[in-house]
């Protein structure tokens, strides 16, 4: 009896030694950097449901953890000093410790920590950063270069991580890092925004038996959150230089397709609020690779329309460049080398139109 009391002591001890030797840090502390569109409680707690909404910070005393709740389910990657570490599952919507760095050598180190699945699967509130005592946050300086990207299941990285085409679907697979849009940040040093919902279209949603879906990418966009709420976004949190729009896909998928006038009308509302938004802001419209002839006459005329409108630019097709054999992922979606192809494709066309350099820098 006396030997259980005295384990228990030396627990209770070793824990109460453990809490004293930390601090925590609200959400919203100054010391932590966010990109992408969140949103912050009265309680300093940060949420977001965005895929590729991340934060950085630069921290000392070798210890970092959060405590951290989800709305359904979300994967995360986690970096450290830029070199990624490993992808972590979130679940339960009551406050946990998860601890992302522990054991560091002495100095400052960089954490981020990056949602690589889209907001139809979860919503991420962070309550607390925890720290050891002597340990410090200091903000991470944002990148010159801001690009934001709007699109669907191509942008979210749906079956990156996917080898074969007739792979069903499962969220441990979806990735945004391993898609085009942050392919092409990381060759520009840019940071970047993903404003992406699979399934859906500017107009219409894969499938739908309606020429206008009642909900779909152009009642989305102007909200903070993407799936968990109808917020509207202030479009303060970041300013890009560059904006991507690549939507068309599922607008033009089986069934009631849109009228040319329908995907067209909204498409250019899209282009005339991001202008509004950001005043000089350049928008490059992308024919999706797998575009139809349907899409692709409908992106005919959205370029007749956009001609002499000024820093507004159409891409290149980019028809027959992903392949089944080597280049799908899960359902038919690019897989990670799929999305390197388009990247590629894509980095060339950024650099005239933006007057970014081209490096000897590996796509990936």
């Amino acid at each position: 009896m006396l030997k259980t009391i005295t384990t228990a002591f030396l627990f209770l001890l070793v824990l109460t030694v453990q809490a004293a030797s930390e601090y925590s840090l609200q959400g919203n502390n100054p010391g932590v950097t966010y990109v992408g569109r969140y949103d912050t409680a009265s309680d300093g707690s940060v949420s977001y449901d965005w895929t590729g909404v991340f934060f950085e910070t630069d921290i000392t005393g070798g210890y970092l953890a959060i405590d951290v709740s989800e709305a359904g389910t979300s994967w995360h990657n986690l970096f450290i000093d830029g070199q990624w570490q490993q992808k972590i599952k979130i679940t339960g919507d009551k406050p946990q410790r998860l601890v992302l760095a522990q054991k560091l050598s002495k100095g400052t180190h960089r954490i981020r920590l990056q949602k690589c699945t889209e907001g139809q699967y979860g919503c991420t509130t962070i309550h607390q950063f925890i720290l050891r005592q002597g340990g410090k946050m200091s903000p991470v300086e944002r990148k010159e270069r801001m690009i934001e990207i709007y699109g669907d299941s191509y942008t979210c990285g749906y079956g990156t991580e996917s080898q074969k085409a007739n792979d069903r679907f499962s969220i441990d697979t979806e990735n945004c890092d391993k898609a085009y849009g942050c392919i092409i940040a990381r060759y520009f040093d840019a940071d970047y925004a993903l404003t992406a919902h699979s399934g859906q279209g500017m107009v219409r949603d894969w499938g739908d038996p309606k020429q206008i879906s009642d909900v779909n990418m152009s009642t989305r966009y102007t909200h903070v959150f993407d799936d968990h709420g109808n917020k509207e976004y202030t479009f303060t949190h970041y300013r890009p230089q560059l904006v991507l729009i690549n939507l068309g896909t599922n607008d033009f998928s089986p069934v009631a397709i849109p009228t040319d006038e329908q995907y067209v009308g909204a498409y250019l509302q899209m282009i005339k609020t991001i202008q509004d938004k950001y005043s000089g802001v350049k928008i490059l419209c992308v024919t999706p690779h797998s575009a139809s002839r349907y899409l692709q006459a409908s992106l005919q005329l959205l370029a007749e329309r956009v001609n002499g409108m000024p820093n507004v630019y159409m891409a290149n097709p980019l028809s027959g460049m992903v392949t089944e054999e080597r280049d799908m992922g899960a359902d038919w979606h690019p897989n990670y080398q799929g999305q390197c192809k388009i990247a590629m494709a894509l980095i060339p066309q950024i650099s005239a139109i933006m007057g970014w350099e081209l490096t000897d820098k590996v796509v990936k």
